[in-house]
């Protein structure tokens, strides 16, 4: 039997992170992976769905505001499978970089299904059934997430699909119907309709991207029925049927039923724990009552060396949540020096067009949480940068506490904010208030000018409007 200090389960962008980490300490490591190295962001996540958006990004300039821009085509031909074909070269190119990874930082990759036999014992079954036992005096549990679906329809993976089915996909549906306006949901939405593809997001909730602040999911509802996706707000799903031609969809509302008829379903309506079949009951694993491993702030479970990271611990369904995560348990394994997670003030990012980007509260729940609380706007619309790229819609919103000027939480919507996000989320980390955002000098013209102004309003003195 061979043993180890840690043995990560799961080699996504939580475990092999965690296995890096833990071999950095001194710790001697194994990873067990049962599908890809990397895990669903690398593979069919992530990663190739940003390779798709950036092709969807230039397939909607050059379909829809090819004349803005001075491009003219006699007869413009969009290769949708060749844009799936480039998601996977660039997936491929970071798996093998996973790979390198675990080499460099001599850490046993086993490749197989894990299952806990004892606290401190795991079976690994290969694909060809062979097992092999392993020894851990920490074992981290880091096997992630599947799709949901509504109880009684099939995800077929030709009718109805899962996001898995969807990126893998080299044809270009004719039409769809996306069930959940969630971050897949949207950014599926926004991929499909770039190439023209008919898109109709169906959504329980008031508003698109229901968990974000309220005035971006009204922000991007406006956007995505400019772009021409229909978005059915306050609607639930009835039924699903499969038909000869594809997919009738039956929604409902307080006015009635409607009954959408599609090439294609798409199920996005968030995310079910791998939980199942890894032993955790037989050995006392304590999970909440939808499934997720209960964890505490150093990422420990109830059974001593038993830890877990990443999406089965429900905590927060990101690749970088899942990472950090990682880094803190391996830390706290090795005894080291680490942090507590704040998830709240995680960042969040969304890479629809335009994208969203937010991290800590909104301004709703700022006000739930009795906070007397400051909030500063300002629009892309007026931002010379922005007007250069062509991508003024959508704005910055920080909300502030008025009595210590703690950053309270911030909600974007525009062009590239996923990359305006960081200098918030550090300042909030680092106790900066708005007015020192405010005095930092930011270049000009860039996008980032809008965080100086939302800044500058925050403190009653916005100097572009």
């Amino acid at each position: 039997m061979s043993e180890y200090d840690v043995v990560v389960v799961g080699a996504g962008p939580g475990g092999y992170v965690a296995a890096i980490r833990a071999s950095q300490l001194g710790l001697k490591t194994a990873i067990i992976e049962k599908q890809w190295l990397g895990g669903v962001c690398l593979n069919v996540g992530c990663i190739p769905s940003k390779s798709l958006l950036k092709n969807a990004d230039v397939a909607h300039t050059l379909r829809k505001r090819g004349k803005e821009f001075g491009f003219k085509f006699d007869n413009l031909e969009l290769d949708f499978s060749a844009a799936v074909k480039r998601s996977r070269q660039v997936s491929n190119r970071l798996v093998k970089g996973v790979g390198f990874l675990m080499k460099k930082n001599n850490i046993d990759v086993f490749m197989g299904t894990a299952k806990l036999t004892a606290k401190d014992k795991l079976v690994v079954t290969d694909e060809e059934g062979k097992t092999e036992a392993l020894s851990a005096k920490n074992i981290i549990l880091s096997t992630g997430a599947h799709s949901a679906s509504i109880p009684g329809v099939e995800v077929d993976g030709e009718k109805v699909v899962s996001y898995q089915e969807a990126i893998l996909q080299t044809h270009q549906p004719k039409s769809v119907v996306i069930i959940g306006a969630g971050a897949i949901g949207v950014e599926f939405a926004t991929v499909w309709n770039s190439y023209g593809t008919d898109v109709t997001i169906v959504e329980m909730l008031p508003r698109v991207v229901p968990l974000e602040d309220e005035e971006i999911g009204i922000e991007l509802g406006k956007a995505f029925n400019k772009q021409g996706i229909k978005t059915l707000t306050n609607h639930r799903v009835q039924k699903v049927e499969k038909t000869d031609d594809g997919v009738r969809v039956t929604v409902s509302n307080d006015s009635g039923e409607t009954v959408l008829e599609a090439e294609q379903a798409l199920m996005a309506i968030g995310f079910r724990p791998n939980s199942k079949g890894l032993g955790l009951e037989e050995i006392g694993v304590e999970l909440d009552g939808r499934g997720f491993v209960k964890i505490d702030d150093r990422m420990a479970t109830n059974v001593p060396g038993i830890w877990a990271i990443g999406d089965l611990t429900g905590k927060l369904l990101l690749a970088h949540v899942a990472s950090t995560q990682g880094i803190v348990c391996a830390e706290n394994i090795a005894g080291a020096e680490t942090v507590t997670l704040d998830y709240r003030m995680m960042p969040r990012a969304t890479y629809c067009h335009p994208q969203v980007a937010s991290f800590g509260l909104t301004e709703a729940q700022a006000k739930e949480e009795g906070y007397e609380i400051k909030v500063g706007r300002f629009p892309f619309q007026v931002n010379g940068k922005a007007l250069g790229l062509g991508e003024s819609p959508g704005f910055v919103k920080i909300i502030s506490d008025v009595k210590y000027g703690e950053i309270l939480g911030a909600h974007l919507i525009g062009p590239e904010v996923s990359e305006l996000l960081p200098e918030l989320t550090l300042a909030q980390n680092m106790e900066l208030t708005a007015a020192e955002i405010s005095r930092n000098v930011h270049a000009h013209p860039t996008l980032s000018e809008v965080l100086m102004e939302a800044a500058h309003d925050v403190e009653g003195h916005m100097i572009h409007m």
